[in-house]
């Protein structure tokens, strides 16, 4: 039951995306702090099913990690900060395009890697390892692409991020180190509740800013469907070509194509005044799920 409600992730986000364009009362209840609190508990469960094993994976293949880590915070940012230009967003939008593309990858795009029958390993490996760096990359890069848009708050993108990214994530690892029993019986049912907390991230996000997204949302729409369907293409040449190795070239895409847009909503609510710049990081979020399940059914039967 808990393993078809992971695989159904596409369908859920779109349920409460919709949900929150028709009748936003019907999930814009939960906002606020609440939305922090979610995004912590995913990063909570990423956590547990994390093992220092997980980390040694990177010493063992570490160029595939770090080919995909710099495909992460190099061709993502650079993207979102080009496309953001090339279809003139406003600037709010342009910031939170840019700050979703400069987010690590999510639990999401270890799910599409499974569905996918990729490196799933891997793509831990590299969750992990990207959702590490974003404590300072993630703000570094905000900063220096969006600076001409309006003034961004590193030192708030900074904290923010220890918060809801690392605290959690380490308190997992942790749990799953010293009770491993206890943990054991939680697991299955952490991907299911992650789901369940980025549909209502999103659906509450979209629901809030209904009446922008109908007016002017056109634009940013093809803006992020253009980033992503660009991140998993790119993603996937650049490291088929170096490493003539199809499964691992689709895993490296699957995560640099999928950010963790829960992560950009929360430190777009945290650090800016105006809530149109937490609008990219919900659309992104259902955006890259629809465009992942695509590859999976593109990419599921070749290795």
């Amino acid at each position: 039951m808990t393993k078809r409600f992971t695989e159904a992730f596409p369908l859920i986000v779109s349920v409460f995306a919709i949900g929150g364009l028709i009748y936003p009362p019907s999930i814009t209840w939960f906002s606020g702090s609440l939305i922090t609190i979610g995004l912590g508990g995913i990063m909570l469960g990423m956590g547990l099913t994390l093992k220092a094993s997980d980390f040694i994976q990177v010493l063992r293949y570490p160029k595939w990690v770090l080919v995909g880590l710099g495909l992460q915070f190099l061709v993502m940012p650079i993207l979102g900060w080009g496309l953001a230009q090339l279809f003139e967003l406003p600037p709010l939008f342009a910031v939170g395009m840019i700050l979703v593309a400069s987010c690590p990858g999510g639990t999401a795009s270890n799910v599409i890697a499974y569905l996918a029958k990729a490196e799933v390993a891997l793509s831990v490996s590299m969750t992990a390892c990207s959702t590490l760096a974003a404590i300072i990359m993630t703000p570094f890069l905000t900063l220096q692409l969006s600076g001409s848009y309006l003034e961004v708050p590193t030192a708030g993108l900074f904290y923010s991020t220890l918060k809801v990214v690392f605290l959690p994530v380490s308190l997992g690892v942790l749990l799953n180190q010293y009770v491993p029993k206890i943990v054991s019986k939680i697991i299955p049912f952490a991907p299911p509740f992650a789901v369940l907390l980025i549909s209502l991230i999103v659906g509450s996000i979209v629901g809030q800013g209904k009446e922008v997204i109908l007016d002017s949302g056109f634009s940013l729409l093809l803006a992020l469907m253009s980033l992503h369907f660009l991140g998993f293409i790119i993603g996937f040449l650049i490291s088929f070509i170096l490493f003539k190795n199809w499964k691992i070239a689709k895993t490296i895409s699957i995560e640099v194509g999928m950010q963790n847009s829960g992560l950009g909503v929360v430190l777009a609510r945290e650090n800016f005044s105006s809530p149109l710049v937490a609008i990219p990081a919900a659309l992104s979020s259902l955006i890259h799920s629809l465009l992942g399940s695509f590859f999976v059914v593109l990419f599921k039967n070749k290795n």
